[in-house]
């Protein structure tokens, strides 16, 4: 697959994304993080596109290790433990943990 900033910007799953870096991956350790690891990726992204990156090439570079290093969290981590989403950062209002329980 030729690699162009074209071509990534048409992906969509994280399998897609792993393929077209040829980057070796667990299909299981994909199939339960697939969205986090899709989350830490895009954070990843945004960064190296604040920073403005010259070429195109630079660019995919290190989107390439982004990747990596976004899918090797997941190898170590967990979801909860990571908390990207909205879900694992808010407590819930009417939950009352036992340690407030004097």
């Amino acid at each position: 697959m030729v690699q162009t900033l074209a071509v990534f910007n048409t992906l969509s799953t994280a399998e897609e994304y792993l393929e077209f870096f040829e980057l070796p991956y667990d299909a299981k350790v994909v199939s339960v993080n697939r969205l986090h690891i899709l989350k830490k990726f895009s954070q990843f992204v945004q960064e190296i596109d604040q920073e403005g990156t010259a070429s195109e090439l630079e660019r995919l570079g290190q989107y390439k290790i982004a990747l990596q290093n976004a899918y090797n969290l997941f190898l170590t981590s967990n979801s909860v433990e990571q908390k990207l989403f909205k879900v694992f950062k808010d407590k819930p209002g009417n939950v009352v943990m036992l340690s407030e329980i004097s």
